[in-house]
């Protein structure tokens, strides 16, 4: 059994017994539990924190768990209906009200509930991240001199440096004092966008794209202006005239391996690019998140479009997260020229600085051997997964077109049939014990057709995947309620 799923049952199962004991009473030890339920320790003393962050149960250490004493009577709920009045106020002078919601966000964050098979997720499954390697990390870094002190407000020198070899390339053309050090890459993201765009300014977006980002420009009170993509990326021809309809002076691309779509931006339209924002007078945003999940079979990567942009049009956002962990929260913002000044400005108001031991953590995961061999395995089995996910859907659902296979990143992108509530789809899965992404998220205005993202990196493995196809099937023949 999965871990995750240890935890829960074994919590349920204790939280079923605390009747028998009085409050402030003992309850059975540790080792007793390991040997009664056949779990690991660690299994019962993530389950006890459970009950215990429920206030259901004390711990207390080197003595055990007890039962809590019983809860004291909430207290009156007070009337707070006034804050739909003061939360809904329009902004003076015609502004652009912000909007603030998460909810296409935390759809890929939350874990689904016990026996959903996930593939909506938007990080690697547990047994693909190194968590030993991280904790071997971790405890070195722990070790360092110096490595629970104030950390240097753009970053640790060396993991800065780390960052600019990988952004730059072969080439070096990114330098050490162009990087800044973030919390992650939607902190980043969200810096560059107040960064570079005042609040009601427009912003130039593919479509479909990443959520989040969508989210965070709305949050800022920005208006996206959605530019089409295929195959090859985003439509340049559309994206000049975009840039001279809106006036807009900031365009968000994913080059590499798009989310959701998985498509690489072709040679040519690296160039247009850089090209068409500098006839504009505009930065891009080069959100590099899966430059570390190419897959076994993907030919030569493209350098950044940072690496060929000596005049600071670009701004590079990447991070480390996607390739290890949810909780190595650790990326990475270059520019140059000053609107860099500008972003470490933004950074230190909203953040003051990455803890240290996380920085440290991070530089000692990437200079040791364990990275290389973790680089290795995962391009390895997302090649693996994402065949087994398309060869299920083609023998289960030869109806849905995959428009474009990724060479990278862990999702794959299909066509449903015209007139699909996908929306109705997504929950219909649900019930059938799948849960998958509807398309509508990904598009900043109407969506050309109806669409679903499932994505192979969050599921347990190649036999997971099948079976959650094979429930999305199941959905798919149940017409939705």
């Amino acid at each position: 059994m999965h871990e995750r799923s240890s935890v829960a049952g074994l919590a349920a199962t204790l939280r079923g017994e605390l009747d028998r004991y009085s409050p402030g009473e003992k309850l059975p030890s540790s080792r007793s539990l390991v040997e009664r339920f056949r779990v690991s320790p660690v299994t019962v003393s993530r389950a006890l924190g459970a009950l215990a962050a429920e206030g259901l149960v004390v711990t207390r250490p080197g003595a055990g768990a007890f039962r809590a004493e019983p809860h004291a009577a909430p207290a009156r709920a007070g009337d707070t209906s006034w804050q739909q009045v003061a939360l809904s106020a329009e902004p003076a002078g015609g502004a652009v009200p912000r909007t603030v919601d998460a909810g296409a966000v935390v759809a890929t964050l939350a874990e689904p509930p016990p026996a959903v098979i996930e593939l909506s997720g938007g990080y690697l499954h547990p047994t693909l991240q190194p968590e030993r390697a991280l904790a071997a990390a971790l405890a070195r870094a722990g070790r360092r001199p110096g490595a629970w002190g104030r950390p240097p407000l753009d970053g640790v020198a060396e993991l800065r440096a780390w960052f600019a070899r990988e952004i730059g390339g072969p080439a070096g053309t990114v330098a050490a004092s162009d990087v800044l050090i973030t919390a992650g890459g939607q902190c980043a993201l969200t810096a560059a966008l107040r960064a570079l765009a005042p609040p009601g300014a427009p912003v130039l977006v593919e479509s479909p794209t990443y959520p989040g980002m969508m989210a965070a420009a709305r949050a800022s009170g920005l208006r996206l202006v959605p530019v089409p993509t295929d195959a090859r990326g985003v439509r340049t021809d559309l994206l000049a005239e975009a840039f001279c309809a809106s006036g807009a002076r900031l365009f968000v691309c994913q080059p590499l391996f798009q989310n959701p779509t998985g498509a690489v931006l072709s040679d040519e339209r690296r160039r247009e690019v850089v090209r068409i924002a500098r006839d504009a007078g505009a930065f891009v945003v080069e959100d590099d998140f899966a430059r570390r999940l190419a897959h076994e079979d993907a030919p030569p990567l493209p350098p950044t479009l940072a690496a060929e942009d000596p005049d600071g049009i670009v701004v590079h956002v990447c991070s480390l997260t996607k390739a290890t962990s949810p909780s190595l929260r650790v990326g990475a913002l270059a520019a140059r020229g000053p609107v860099l000044e500008r972003l470490r400005a933004i950074q230190i108001v909203d953040s003051f600085f990455v803890p240290r031991p996380l920085q440290e953590a991070a530089l000692e995961l990437v200079g040791s051997p364990a990275w290389a061999r973790h680089q290795r395995v995962i391009a390895a089995e997302l090649r693996t997964r994402r065949e087994a996910l398309l060869t299920a859907v083609r023998r289960e659902l030869p109806g849905l077109e995959a428009d474009f296979v990724p060479p990278g990143g862990f999702t794959v992108w299909l066509r449903l049939p015209d007139g699909t509530d996908e929306t109705a789809l997504a929950a219909a899965a649900l019930r059938e014990g799948v849960a998958v992404a509807p398309g509508r998220p990904y598009y900043a205005a109407e969506p050309a057709a109806p669409h679903l993202r499932l994505s192979f990196a969050a599921a347990a493995g190649v036999a997971e995947l099948a079976e959650g196809v094979g429930r999305l099937a199941a959905a798919c023949a149940d017409p939705p309620r």
